[in-house]
């Protein structure tokens, strides 16, 4: 495969993940599973899939267990055979995820701006920034590509959430019409999955999120760019979010699973 000159992928792992707190209360939310696999593999693998393997993970809450997972890669997903006598490890699958992976640790209490920041002697001049807690199928390269053709210092992609309830339209006492959850009409929200310049760091001020801070004082100069992206996206906040990126991955509907990968696991 001819993959594009690779980048600098930062991924956000620390938050508390407090309204998926049925999975959080042991583990971070990066490492809730979706299939065998913690959301942040899936999510690491997706970026690797378009040449991009070296990661930089911002860390907070539990992110030690993220640290462990890493620090032991190879056995976590791999099965293998141990050597009791002498502690040697055969490995009867083996597996092949060539990346860069820096994990640092960014405090419990930061907010998403304060860890961007706390990683600036890592970041390269330019870099993908995204949250560790959603998927999607968005393409990388057209997001960098739009990036490239803007002045923006950063460049996000914007996406129009599926509605948790549907929507009626009424006239009088009779419904005129009746959408069952349909595609939303209304507002782009930020989906994560940023490319920006490591200048944003100049942009943020103290311990405060990126989008109340960073990105809002960038888009007030114009230098804030948006990629639209009409396909897949999925943010993992809730149980019911859990449960349907696991329904997908059972039914083999997994958008944001690459076609192609040079990782051996699945």
């Amino acid at each position: 495969m001819c993959y594009p000159a690779a980048v600098q992928v930062v991924i956000l792992a620390g938050g508390l993940g407090t309204r998926l707190s049925e999975e959080t209360g042991s583990i971070p939310k990066p490492m809730v599973r979706i299939g065998d696999l913690p959301i942040l593999v899936h999510l690491m693998r997706f970026f690797s899939s378009y040449g991009h393997t070296d990661f930089v993970i911002a860390l907070g809450y539990k992110g030690y267990l993220i640290k462990e997972y890493f620090a032991n890669f190879a056995n976590h997903i791999s099965d293998f055979e141990l050597n009791l006598i002498d502690g040697s490890i055969h490995y009867l699958n083996a597996h092949d995820a060539p990346w860069k992976v820096k994990l640092i640790d960014t405090g419990e209490t930061s907010q998403t701006g304060q860890r961007v920041k706390m990683l600036g002697q890592f970041l390269e001049n330019e870099f993908f920034l995204t949250y560790g807690d959603g998927l999607s199928d968005v393409n990388l390269d057209q997001l960098v590509q739009t990036h490239r053709n803007s002045n923006a210092v950063t460049t996000l992609t914007a996406v129009k959430p599926q509605p948790r309830f549907g929507s009626l339209e009424i006239e009088g006492d009779w419904v005129n019409e009746f959408s069952e959850k349909s595609l939303s009409k209304e507002s782009w929200i930020n989906g994560g999955f940023m490319f920006t310049r490591k200048s944003i760091l100049d942009y943020i001020v103290g311990n405060e999120p990126l989008e109340d801070g960073a990105l809002k004082r960038l888009s007030k100069e114009n230098k804030l760019a948006a990629f639209s992206h009409h396909g897949f996206w999925h943010p993992m906040d809730t149980l019911r979010d859990k449960n349907n990126l696991q329904k997908l991955w059972s039914d083999g509907l997994s958008p944001w699973k690459p076609v192609t990968s040079d990782e051996n696991f699945s």
